[in-house]
């Protein structure tokens, strides 16, 4: 990988490009410290402890969304946006038409998703300034009360506004890197979200450090270890596939003889990527995030109760539902994606078929047994990844007691989930990768001049 990046900044034009992604990116980060108008925010937001959907957007936009910043949405609107134009492509055929219409049908969807995008980030930000109102994070009068009647509107539209309008212009800057820099804008915008909060990490691993106690001064090289394996596993998982033969039959061209050749149909293991952990994290979420308002006296010794608790992070619980959401959310995007009947058509229209596979109904249900499996095996080894900093923290709350007696030191937390592992490391495959085809490009480029 370093070796790919310094090979790209020898040539000129690769040069530039880089430069622009950086500038980009600076861009980006500095709008992450500009604070929205009218925000009252000393510290941080409490986004409190466990699992909410304000932990995740916390974790998903560098820490923005607990400062109140201009940027404090990030790019997860244009994410959802994405997301529910993939499965609407698949149940609307108006849709599902323009992804075949070529570069002109996904310049249409492309446009449709970014008004989506803007949508989201409205509805995002409305359900943002509703939260700092119900926290006391809004500025108030010089009496120390909150702002009422034509005050309190503008005050509302002001916030909402400025909070939309930063999704929108974070969403440009990606495209801008598409465009003119290396590519994947909206990937390199969140891995440098993510990125952003290893300063906050580093410093939690010295604080424990400086607590002077042996089990934690043994916990960290081993915690920074197992990073670094968990690096190498996710990079295995995300280049690990499987080859199914292709074998193409020889057809008589005029007067010269076409096909007759041998090639293969590579499918991912992994072919899901994050998806399946960002739909689990998000469902789960939801009771924690309807807990934060609530009063706790409203459910205090009764079933809700355990409701709740069961949906924390720190649950057994819990790890065994995202387990299980983790695969479940594999399946379904296999679905919706692959087509074995579609895969099989193909095939037998190019002349191709599967050695030892008749062509047709067989090749169609081969096919579906291999996707199965490999769902499966790309499901699990997805849920190792994800499921390893809940279980660790577990274990380490569960074997280290407590140094005080309020047991406000009971174990080691990892604030770096397994989903930020995974999105960084599929971000830097994917931007190496591109970097590699555009170096071949300019080399082939060249050979022909």
């Amino acid at each position: 990988m370093i070796k790919t990046i310094v090979n790209a900044w020898k040539i000129p034009e690769i040069r530039k490009k880089l430069l622009f992604t950086a500038f980009i990116i600076l861009v980006f980060r500095i709008g992450s410290f500009i604070p929205v108008p009218f925000l009252n925010i000393v510290d941080e937001i409490d986004v409190g402890k466990g699992n909410t959907i304000l932990t995740y957007l916390s974790l998903m936009t560098g820490s923005a969304f607990t400062y109140g910043t201009i940027f404090a949405m990030s790019i997860t609107p244009y994410i959802n946006a994405s997301i529910i134009m993939q499965l609407l492509a698949v149940a609307i055929p108006a849709l599902e038409r323009l992804q075949k219409e070529g570069e002109e049908g996904r310049k249409k969807i492309a446009s449709i998703t970014r008004f989506v995008t803007v949508a989201l980030g409205l509805l995002q930000s409305l359900a943002y300034y509703f939260y700092l109102r119900s926290s006391s994070y809004l500025m108030t009068a010089s009496d120390g009360t909150s702002f009422t009647g034509f005050d309190a509107v503008f005050q509302a539209i002001v916030i909402v506004t400025v909070l939309t309008a930063g999704t929108a212009v974070i969403m440009w800057l990606g495209e801008q890197i598409t465009i003119s820099g290396i590519g994947n804008g909206i990937s390199i915008i969140l891995f440098a979200g993510i990125v952003s909060r290893f300063p906050t990490l580093i410093k939690q691993l010295f604080q424990y450090l400086d607590t002077g106690r042996l089990v934690y001064r043994i916990l960290v090289p081993v915690v920074c270890i197992l990073f670094l394996l968990m690096v190498a596993y996710i990079v295995f998982m995300d280049n690990s596939e499987r080859r199914l033969p292709i074998s193409y039959a020889k057809r008589v061209v005029g007067r010269k003889m076409m096909g007759g050749q041998s090639t293969h149909m590579p499918i991912k293991v992994n072919m899901s990527g994050v998806l399946p952990v960002i739909f689990a994290s998000s469902i789960l979420s939801l009771p924690g995030t309807v807990q934060m308002f609530l009063s706790s006296s409203s459910y205090e010794d009764t079933f809700w109760e355990s409701f709740f608790n069961a949906f924390q992070s720190d649950s057994w619980w819990y790890a065994l539902m995202y387990f299980l959401l983790i695969i479940f959310f594999a399946y379904f995007y296999s679905t919706i994606q692959y087509n074995p009947i579609e895969m099989a058509n193909n095939l037998r229209k190019n002349n191709g078929a599967i050695p030892g596979i008749r062509p047709g109904k067989p090749t169609s249900d081969y096919i579906l047994r291999v996707l199965s499996r490999l769902t499966l095996i790309g499901a699990l080894m997805l849920s190792v990844v994800a499921l390893f900093p809940i279980v660790y923290s577990l274990i380490c709350e569960a074997a280290i007691p407590p140094l005080t007696e309020d047991g406000t030191d009971g174990g080691m937390t990892i604030t770096l989930g397994g989903t930020s592992l995974i999105i960084m490391c599929g971000v830097a495959l994917e931007t190496v990768r591109s970097l590699e085809s555009q170096m071949m490009m300019r080399h082939y480029k060249g050979f022909l001049d």
